[in-house]
């Protein structure tokens, strides 16, 4: 496959200032040349140059499209391929012609992450780079950014590198002493493996300790608003979504249906889920999303429990207190403009102190306090500032742990004094792990696995 020439309109489809069409491969300036009518011939162009014309079809002559083309020769491109941009009028119709008059000329339509795939089985970028690149197209906020642009750079891939590198050298000194056990290299023993094991352990640990932040940074808190009818959710939804997404009114029950939302507070994306008021109701309707409510209540990991601070606490407010004390939960007394009338002291007996926040959405006040509390709940008050290093994705978190958990038997095993050859085995296994998360040692139907979630185009 790598010998294809592949197209794919690497833009949103839709109207738009341009779209850009993104053809790789061998035969990819040849062809974009013979479709295209310009001053100079694309063949003769220098590299990362661009030059203006107009896509024709080659059987009519007609003129289809005015572009800006710009080339990259291989090994200079992501793919390191030769790859052609074709600039053209954003739009449906125009990119469409200029793509279907691409693939009429023997050129392939991508698979979904097929430039990315390339750019990866060319050696262009490792596996945990290439994965980073989705979290690049799906960071919901300037810190996931951050942190995928730091991963699609190296960072991670270096520091796992660094740390195979020191894995291969045991097993080099293990190999040395199995081979030429006269010679007892710089006194190989079991307390040796046993030391080494635990200083690759220790940076394991380092790289895992975050690594819970970094996937709430990458995917989001999933937050449901809870509380009875009217106690104000959707005005919360509405006040920190800083829109009207939610209607609104003083009847019970308005909302009757699950309503999501995404928002940003501390840097840290908030998947908002704005539920029905949870009630015994006769009405069809808003009992399918009290049902609702209860199913995202169970899947969520931050509750938000609203109540109202001008009314004492009901029947289904005293249910949901007990429903939620093994959870995350932040309780939300709301409408604290109006006279006090809700029993706070048994509220501050069911959470701890810093776990209540006194709201006013009428006034716009106590916000920030529930941002400080989201804080303190997930990363114990503040997000570590300067330290991009997170490990956000599921399956780089599965494999450290299992490299880790390898490391630990190794030096169990060198304690109970096993013979080192058996030991290494157990590093071995930690250095393959590692190696699955860059792309060293991975099977194919991974790697497809992994591409097939990238969008076309990229």
């Amino acid at each position: 496959m790598l010998s294809d020439t592949i197209a794919a309109i690497s833009t949103p489809v839709g109207e738009g200032g341009i779209s850009v069409i993104r053809v790789s491969g061998p035969d990819s300036i040849v062809v974009v040349e013979q479709i295209l009518a310009a001053k100079n011939k694309l063949s003769d162009a220098l590299t990362h140059t661009v030059h203006y014309g107009h896509i024709k079809d080659s059987v009519t002559n007609e003129h289809i499209e005015e572009v800006l083309v710009t080339i990259m020769r291989a090994p200079r491109s992501f793919t390191m391929e030769d790859i052609v941009e074709i600039g053209c009028h954003g739009g449906l119709v125009s990119v469409k012609k200029v793509l279907d008059l691409l693939l009429s000329h023997g050129i392939r339509l991508a698979e979904p992450g097929e430039f990315t795939k390339r750019a990866f089985l060319n050696g262009r970028i490792d596996l945990s780079q290439a994965e980073a690149v989705i979290d690049l197209i799906r960071a919901k906020s300037d810190r996931a950014f951050k942190i995928a642009l730091k991963q699609v750079e190296g960072l991670l891939s270096l520091k796992i590198k660094q740390l195979r590198h020191k894995l291969v050298e045991l097993m080099a000194h293990i190999e040395v002493n199995i081979d030429y056990p006269e010679h007892d290299v710089e006194n190989l023993t079991h307390v040796f493996i046993q030391q080494k094991s635990s200083e690759a352990i220790i940076q394991l640990d380092d790289l895992l300790k975050a690594a819970n932040q970094g996937k709430i940074i990458r995917e989001g808190i999933v937050t449901a608003i809870i509380g009875r009818p009217n106690v104000g959710k959707s005005s919360l939804l509405n006040a920190l979504a800083q829109e009207n997404k939610a209607i609104v009114t003083d009847i019970p029950g308005t909302t009757r249906d699950v309503i999501e939302e995404y928002v940003t507070m501390n840097g840290v994306p908030l998947k908002l889920l704005d539920t029905a008021g949870i009630r015994e109701t006769s009405d069809i309707v808003e009992k399918i999303g009290v049902e609702r409510s209860k199913i995202a209540l169970q899947d969520a990991d931050l509750i938000l429990l609203m109540l109202s601070a001008a009314e004492p606490l009901q029947v289904e407010d005293y249910e949901l207190l007990a429903q939620l004390k093994d959870r995350k939960t932040i309780i939300v007394v709301n409408k604290t403009d109006l006279p006090l009338q809700i029993e706070l002291a048994f509220i501050y007996e069911q959470v701890a102190l810093d776990r209540v926040v006194m709201l006013s959405i009428q006034d716009n006040e106590g916000l920030e306090q529930l941002e400080k509390a989201i804080a303190s709940l997930f990363f114990n008050g503040e997000l570590e500032s300067n330290d991009f290093t997170y490990v956000s994705n599921v399956r780089h978190i599965h494999l450290l742990n299992q490299a880790k958990a390898a490391l630990q038997e190794a030096i169990e095993a060198a304690e109970l004094e096993i013979p080192i050859d058996m030991i290494q085995i157990d590093i071995r296994t930690a250095w393959e792990q590692l190696g699955e998360i860059i792309g060293d040692s991975v099977g194919d139907s991974l790697i497809d696995q992994i591409f097939s979630q990238f969008c076309l185009g990229k």
